[in-house]
């Protein structure tokens, strides 16, 4: 399999109060409004965005993954409100090893809802059945409760801290991870653990 064969044209994700979908840049504003929060991006790679400008930059640098096949993540949508509030998805992928990596971020308006939970569930769930993936993983901030949270509850596992392992806002960073392998999605019937 291929990163192109699946991320070509990828799709448009539902679940039960979420849409996962491809960003545009008419989700400047929503974004800005969560990316410039210093709350939200305390314990995620890079630093609040200091305008609109910030967030339109990444949005095109998102635009370009899509357009060259890349792996990509998808923007988040509260059905509720139809209101983009996060990013769910695929940083890197390796097809020869069937392994793959998440990033997630989410608006602090949305936090302790379930909805990441919901999205991270999804995309994983598209992972083992459509890019036929053996271990997905995640990395987080030693202090990143929260997604440490969401990790356990879609069935990963803590591995382990790797030490010093990024170089992020001028300091080296230790990192946790967790990952899931395909037979303990299909073990546990990818049920959460609320």
């Amino acid at each position: 399999m291929k990163i192109e064969d699946i991320f070509s044209n990828i799709p448009i994700l539902c679940t039960k109060s979420l849409i996962l979908k491809k960003m545009t840049l008419k989700d400047a504003e929503d974004l800005f409004e969560y990316a410039s929060d210093p709350e939200v991006t305390k314990y995620i790679t890079w630093a609040p965005h200091k305008s609109i400008d910030d967030s339109i930059d990444f949005l095109k640098s998102v635009l370009r993954r899509y357009e060259n096949n890349e792996v990509s993540e998808w923007g988040i949508v509260y059905k509720e409100n139809n209101k983009f509030i996060g990013t769910c998805g695929y940083v890197l992928w390796v097809p020869v090893h069937s392994l793959a990596e998440i990033a997630i971020a989410l608006s602090g308006e949305y936090w302790g809802k379930g909805l990441m939970t919901e999205a991270v569930k999804e995309v994983i769930k598209y992972g083992f059945e459509k890019m036929n993936l053996n271990r997905i993983y995640a990395r987080c901030f030693m202090e990143n409760i929260g997604s440490q949270k969401v990790l356990e509850k879609v069935g990963m596992k803590f591995e382990g801290i790797l030490r010093e392992q990024m170089f992020i806002k001028s300091k080296f960073s230790d990192m946790k991870i967790y990952s899931i392998l395909r037979k303990e999605y299909h073990e546990q019937g990818f049920e959460s653990k609320e």
